[in-house]
């Protein structure tokens, strides 16, 4: 029984620091996105929390099969980097060029599924190393890939939670910035940029 306590505590405080950084890039989406209706609102937390599940349950049978994952491990703070590097500094650009057009130019963000799909593979990327502990927490449990199902839905399930509390609270946010979309666009921009800076820094130490 403690034994299982543990596991469950373990795998929550693990979903909840993994949704950190789509608690971040929520906020910013519910700051920038200006036609967002209560379907797309929840498109976006659904989107980071599956992939917050995906991850782990890839890297838990990669773990199966492989002894030693080192290759990976090199390389996935420079993708997650990458990504929302270049999805921060795409904001910051189109909130630069709107500040300087004409008022009659100006047009808000629109919510964009791709954009949100990518923001959910790079937030998720370190899930995947969760996956790979999964293996060794679970040793000696019975009916391991049961737990490992488990485990994972409950990580995605924080994610999904923490994540939708974010665009309520971005939402919220860029009301304030109503008549200027375009500074809530830099803001969301910059934001995204150190998230990407402090996902790189995480993997070089």
């Amino acid at each position: 029984m403690f034994m299982f306590w543990g596991i469950i505590a373990s795998v929550i405080l693990s979903g909840v620091s993994l949704a950190m950084d789509a608690f971040a890039v929520s906020i910013c989406d519910g700051m920038v996105y200006r036609n967002l209706t209560k379907g797309k609102a929840v498109v976006m937390p659904t989107v980071f929390g599956i992939f917050q599940a995906v991850m782990p349950i890839i890297g838990f049978y990669i773990c199966m099969a492989f002894s030693r994952i080192d290759a990976f491990d090199a390389v996935d703070h420079w993708i997650a980097f990458a990504l929302l590097f270049i999805i921060g500094g795409k904001m910051i650009y189109d909130g630069i060029k709107e500040l300087r057009a004409k008022e009659e130019e100006l047009k808000p963000k629109q919510f964009s599924l791709p954009e949100v799909l990518v923001q959910g593979v790079a937030t998720s990327i370190d899930a995947l190393f969760v996956g790979f502990s999964l293996n060794a927490m679970l040793t000696g449990i019975n009916n391991v890939q049961a737990w490992a199902w488990i485990s994972v839905g409950i990580i995605g399930v924080i994610t999904f939670i923490i994540s939708l509390v974010g665009v309520i609270i971005g939402v919220k946010v860029g009301q304030l910035f109503r008549k200027k979309a375009s500074v809530a666009e830099i803001i969301g921009g910059l934001v995204l940029i150190g998230i990407a800076l402090k996902i790189l820094i995480e993997g070089l130490l």
